[in-house]
């Protein structure tokens, strides 16, 4: 059995998983594969800490991250260092010298995936990356494989378990979003910095990705409308069940104006709890993907975790040890449709309103008016005192543009009637 050797670029909570298994599961790996996967080095930051549990000779380990992937006798490239910078770098540079990639790098693939894949395509290289995207779910594979003879329309998912996490317990339990916040964080599901998670840049970049992927078009995170979950209030997951509706972080990448073009957002929404995504508890990821021929599926599993990760990580190099064994390279990237994305103003949606304002004889009308004004059809109106003179009014409306809808909310907060626009959230899944 031929040996391929194999550059692994990190030893964080991804990388340590990868090179434990890699190590303790050499035979199985290397009998699926065809060939046998050896680690050739690890590239680490620092060669001062404790990896004993990783199982990996501490001879392998080297700071030389640029040295490694240069070796002639590694054949390929594992890369869990994450970031723009020096992960792109090191990249080109394997591919350059004709070595395959594996890597869970969502930034970078949100940010420079079609430079990456053309790199790869000049070189006659793999670029694979499931990891980048749900953890262990098989997602990006089937999605550029099994579904590359269907037409998917959508894509809408729960793509960050931290922020569904988060909301899972302000709907469960009652808890207040820094409270909810803290417990993530005690549980390892929030960083010490959770900015990535809670303002939505993490499921951002997936959304760019699974666009991309799906509808055979470039979309980088800068495409991606972005709103994070940091102004959900307890009132909000209350208004929500009151509509037997749940809050969840939504990715929602779409087929718009007959196909012409892409819409992709990331923004908390209320969907109803009879929806499939509705109940998708803790820190798990599910995906909801419609396609024309195959109609609907559903993708659910642990989005995140060192062992999670490692397992996507681990199936794409047992593929790309296959193709480089059987002297053949997978399927690239795909961008021949190149649709451009649709302005978030276009997007058509249902929103919920929640306003404070004076508890008085023709407030009602007056909101109602500035709706008109804007086209902007109302559904339903709850209105519930809050004291002598104050009351919150909810409105939800029909399907408005987002372009409307900002104008309406813009005209609402002039009124003297109004008080204080409370909230603005979108409703999906009807």
């Amino acid at each position: 059995m031929n040996t391929l050797r194999v550059a692994l670029l990190g030893c964080g909570v991804v990388g340590s998983e990868v090179a434990r298994q890699l190590t303790e599961h050499s035979a199985d790996l290397a009998a699926r594969a065809g060939a046998q996967l050896e680690l050739a080095g690890v590239a680490v930051r620092r060669l001062e800490r404790d990896r004993s549990a990783t199982g990996v000779d501490p001879s392998l380990f080297t700071t030389d991250a640029a040295g490694l992937v240069s070796r002639p006798d590694v054949d390929l490239v594992v890369e869990v260092v994450g970031g723009i910078e020096p992960a792109r770098g090191l990249i080109l540079a394997a591919m350059e010298r004709g070595k395959s990639v594996v890597t869970a790098n969502k930034a970078l693939l949100a940010d420079d995936g079609h430079a990456l894949h053309t790199a790869a395509d000049k070189h006659g290289v793999d670029l694979y990356y499931e990891a980048a995207v749900a953890g262990a779910i098989p997602l990006l594979r089937p999605l550029r494989e099994s579904l590359a003879g269907d037409h998917v329309t959508r894509v809408l998912g729960i793509v960050n378990g931290t922020t569904n996490y988060i909301l899972d317990q302000m709907d469960s339990n009652g808890t207040g979003f820094a409270e909810a916040l803290e417990e993530a964080q005690a549980l390892g599901y929030a960083e010490a910095d959770p900015t990535a998670d809670v303002e939505g840049f993490d499921a951002s970049a997936k959304a760019a990705i699974l666009a991309g992927i799906a509808f055979h078009s470039p979309v980088t995170s800068a495409d991606v409308h972005r709103e994070g979950i940091a102004n959900v209030t307890s009132a909000d997951v209350a208004s929500a069940r009151a509509m037997g509706a749940v809050v969840k972080l939504l990715a929602i990448c779409e087929l718009t104006n007959g196909g012409s073009t892409v819409g992709v957002r990331v923004h908390p929404a209320m969907i109803p709890r009879t929806h499939p995504l509705a109940g998708v508890r803790g820190a798990y990821n599910a995906v909801f993907v419609e396609a024309e021929y195959a109609g609907q599926l559903m993708f659910y599993g642990p989005g995140a975790g060192g062992a999670p990760t490692a397992s996507a990580v681990l199936g794409d190099l047992v593929t790309v040890a296959r193709n480089r064994a059987g002297g053949v390279v997978g399927p690239g990237g795909s961008w021949y449709a190149d649709r451009p994305v649709r302005p978030m103003g276009e997007t058509v949606t249902r929103y919920h309103i929640s306003l404070g304002v004076d508890d008085r004889a023709g407030v009602l009308a007056n909101v109602a008016n500035v709706f008109a004004k804007h086209d902007v059809s109302i559904e339903t109106v709850r209105q519930r005192a809050e004291g002598p003179t104050d009351a919150e009014l909810v409105v939800v409306t029909h399907k408005a543009t987002d372009q409307a809808l900002s104008a309406t909310v813009e005209d609402l907060s002039r009124l003297d009637t109004v008080r204080d626009v409370m909230s603005v959230m979108r409703v999906e899944g009807e």
